[in-house]
Order: structure tokens, then sequence, then C-alpha cells
């Protein structure tokens, strides 16, 4: 094998290249195995969404679920009374799939169901896994899947959107809290109130947390229950195509959080012990338990779970036109650790046995599909440990995201405005913070929710001297190569300087909304 371009572009890398061309070799073995030896194309590899699941047909509806230990399924539901019923039983079919077909008169618009799955010493309620719609009973705040099939759907006016990208000017949100009012914000009024405001600032791109189904609001959206569904709690499936539409005639560009990193330990409303095994879709042992975020940890060397979670990719950027995704907990999943207690200090930490390679290859495997789905669509990794090769193309040995998200640099600011006073705010460290990374990586500042919250905190005084919305920007224009942090609206410029960028980094404009 040639030497791949990752290793010719840091010389660095030279002792590691038998491990980075291991990996290399081990992305393009899984690829083959999922596509059948190439006679199929990633992309259409990646279509489960449209097999799984609930699909109406010409003669009713059909339904199809994975469960390889059930012994038995039922559809239960608002259509039967919730009841166990022969005429709702699924028959087994090979490898593990389970299917049933229903007349049109078996199962209506909005109805609420579940599975009743049973296996050998047990049996349990279930939310489908690929179901696409799940809503929440405000009395008894159970969680049920729900038949989503309206006589007038959504269509999309703008169909050949491309994201500008040069620069790339991100505003990050939540729908939920988008509102000044004591309640949870809705997609309507995102769309109503928000994207106004958010491109006559001047953005072309919105990141959007928490779309994922989760059964806890206060985990922001990150113990995900229903990979495919969009979160009910702010509207219809409907009503997020409208935003992200309207979004995309105002010419912003729409990134969706994915979270792929872990999953929701949740028997009842996720995919905990789904068909009654604990390695359905995550590990075994004592790997099965992520040891700091309480939730389940997939199982990336499974095809079948590496087909569920690229299905999951492809299907929000087709149904509902993301432009693309930041990758949750990219750290967590490249390393057996997921990074605790590691320090990174040298290139010897990246190739000591301790990363895994199964979360690796499904990494590269993703941000290929995506870009094969939509060449123009735009792929983000929260990543703290700096993996070589992370945002470098797949073809040069890299995991082919488009940037990786410099998580130390909005804790950088957060830490000096929180502790530090305006004369001790040094260009030298600002200049260092914000440059010094290897040329395989963009460095992106890339605001957080919880760095919002603690810039508030941390600029709580200001309010006092400076009342109403404030305005933090950080800019290293690749073209001036000048380094300049602002406060806007009634704040005063604090550092502007004249910095040269070395080795061809630069960072896109990232301007964060804060109504304090």
């Amino acid at each position: 094998m040639e030497s791949l371009n990752l290793i010719k572009n840091d010389p660095w890398l030279a002792p590691y290249e038998a491990a980075i061309e291991g990996r290399y070799q081990y992305v393009i073995d899984k690829e083959k195995s999922l596509t059948n030896n190439g006679k199929l194309t990633l992309s259409e590899m990646a279509s489960g969404y449209l097999y799984f699941g609930l699909h109406k047909t010409t003669k009713g509806w059909v339904f199809r679920e994975w469960a390889p230990n059930a012994t038995a399924i039922y559809l239960i539901g608002t259509f039967n009374g919730w009841q166990k019923d022969n005429k709702y039983k699924l028959k087994r079919k090979a490898n593990g799939i389970w299917e049933i077909a229903l007349t049109d008169a078996q199962m209506c618009h909005e109805d609420l169901f579940k599975l009743l799955v049973e296996w050998d010493g047990g049996s349990g309620e279930r939310i489908p896994a690929w179901t696409r719609r799940v809503v929440q009973d405000e009395q008894s705040k159970i969680f049920s899947a729900q038949v989503w099939n309206p006589e007038k759907p959504y269509k999309f006016k703008n169909k050949r959107f491309k994201p500008k990208k040069s620069p790339l000017l991100i505003y990050e949100c939540h729908i939920g809290m988008s509102t000044n009012e004591e309640k949870v914000g809705t997609y309507n009024e995102f769309r109503q109130n928000i994207l106004p405001r958010v491109a006559k600032d001047g953005y072309n791109a919105i990141q959007i947390m928490a779309i994922q189904e989760h059964p806890y609001y206060g985990s922001f959206g990150y113990h995900v229950s229903s990979f495919f569904a969009a979160s009910s709690r702010f509207g219809t499936p409907d009503e997020l195509k409208q935003l992200i539409d309207e979004a995309h005639g105002m010419g912003i560009a729409v990134i969706m959080d994915i979270v792929h990193s872990h999953a929701v330990k949740n028997e009842g409303e996720g995919l905990g012990r789904f068909d009654g095994s604990y390695d359905q879709y995550f590990l075994s042992g004592e790997r099965r338990e992520h040891p700091a975020w309480d939730s389940l940890c997939f199982n990336y060397g499974k095809n079948e779970v590496l087909h569920f979670l690229l299905s999951n990719c492809k299907f929000w950027l087709e149904e509902y036109k993301f432009d693309g995704f930041r990758f949750d907990g990219v750290t967590s999943m490249l390393y057996y650790s997921h990074g605790l207690g590691e320090a990174f200090c040298n290139y010897g930490d990246y190739f000591n046995g301790h990363q895994d390679g199964d979360a690796i290859a499904y990494l590269t495997l993703a941000n290929k599909l995506i870009h094969e789905v939509n060449p123009g669509a735009i792929t983000i990794a929260e990543e703290v440990s700096g993996m070589p090769g992370l945002a470098a193309k797949v073809e040069d040995g890299g995991y082919g995201f488009d940037y990786r998200m410099a998580m130390n640099i909005p804790d950088y600011w957060i830490k000096t405005i929180k502790e530090k006073k305006d004369e001790d705010w040094h260009p030298s460290s600002i200049w260092w913070e914000t440059t010094n990374r290897r040329a395989d990586v963009l460095p992106r500042f890339q605001g957080t929710h919880c760095g919002s919250f603690l810039f508030k905190e941390a600029i709580k005084c200001i309010k006092e001297i400076h009342p109403g919305p404030c305005l933090m920007e950080l800019n290293v224009n690749r073209n001036n190569k000048a380094l300049q942090f602002y406060e806007h609206m009634g704040m005063r410029k604090l550092r502007e300087g004249d910095f040269p960028i070395g080795n061809g980094y630069y960072m896109n404009d990232y301007i964060m909304g804060l109504d304090i």
C-alpha cells in the first residue's frame, strides 16, 4: 500500500504508519461486509428506514422489526384496547426480522401503539426501534409510538439548497429554550420568531439540539430513546420540516446534533433490552454502560447496529432535509476509556491500543455515507482529544469530518471571562489557544448549551451596566489573518490585534447570541 496522505502530510505520524493503515484497511473491509462486497453502495445499504418500522401500502399497512431474541411480538394500541390480540401478532421471518400486514381499517392516523415483546423467561412493552413519531401522555406521562399519516403531508418548496461555507456562521439553538415564556418552545414559534432574527444577524447556519426523541427533557436531548423520531415536545414532523424548509429559503443551513455515542438506559422507552437480551444493540459486560453518562454504549462491531445507525444518518438527510450533523461525544466513541483519565500529551497516546477500531470505522463510514447522500453536507465532530486525521479526507486515511469542534476554545473564553480582569487578558495567550493546532484539523469556535449557561453566569454582572441582549463574537479571518474579539450592542470592544495564523489554520466566524 502506498503511504497515505495523512502520513505524508505529517512526518510525526510515520512511527504509527502500521496502525493508521490498519484502521484504514479495516474501514475498507467493513464497508465490503456491509455492502455485499460492493454490490450495493453505502447509500443503498443504509436504507433500513424504508423497510423497518410502519409503512403505508396500497393495501393498508406493513410493519417490520428486528428482534432476534424475541419468541413472539404483538402490536398493541388504541386500535385494540391495548390488549394482546392474535389479529395483531407479527410473523417471524429470517434473520430475526418480524413482520405484519394490516388493512387500512386496522390502524389510523394518530393511533397510539407499542409492541408487546415476549422472550424466554419474560416479556415487556416496547416502543418500536424505527418509529418516526413518539408522544407523551400529559396525564400519565407514558410515551407511546404514534401513527403519523396526515392527509396532506408537508411538501418541501426549496429542493436544491446548498449551504454557504465561506465562512460558515453557526447559531446553536434549542427549540424548547428559544422562548422567553416559561414553557417549552415549539417548531412553529422558532420558525416565526427566531429564524428571521437569525437571518437578520447574518448567520448562514443553525445547529439544533435535542431533535431526536428523549424521555428526560433535562438531558438536553443527549439521552436519546427513539432515534428516528423528531421530538414531539416541540410539535409535529411536518412543522419541523416547514422550519427547515423556510430556513433554507432564508439561506440558512440546518445542522442537527446527532447522538450516536450512547443511548438512554430506559427499557420501556428506549432500546435497552428491546428483545429481552442485553446485547442486541449494545456492548455486553463491563463495557455496556457508560461510566460517566449513565447510559448504554452501542456495539459498533455489529453489522446490524451499523445498519441501524447509518440508516439513521441517511434518514434525517432525506426525510427532513437536514444539511449535516454535529456528532456528539466523539471522544467517548474513539477510546475504550471514553477518554476518561487520559492526558493525550503526544502522538503515542492515539496509537497505544486504547482506541476502539469499530467506533473509528463507524464514524469514517458515516462521514463517507453522508457525503455520498449529499456532497455538500456538513459534518462536525465534538472531539477533545485531538485525534490525528479526524478532519482529514477518508481517502487520505482520515475519518472524513469537515470540522472538529474545538471545545477547548469556548472553555477558554468561559474561564477567561469568569476569572480574569480585562487587564489580565493577554493577546499572546488568546493567539496560542486558537492557533495551536495540527494542519489536518480545522479549529472551530463552537458554542454549547453548557457554554451558554456558564457565559451567562460569568457575565451576569454586566447586565447592571449594559442591560439588554449582548452578542459575543470571535473572528479569525483567513484573509487578513486578524484575531478579533468583540462585545456588541452597547458593549465596548475588548480586544483587537493582528496575529499570523500558521500552518494554514483559520477559524470560521462564529457568533453566540446571549439574551441575559
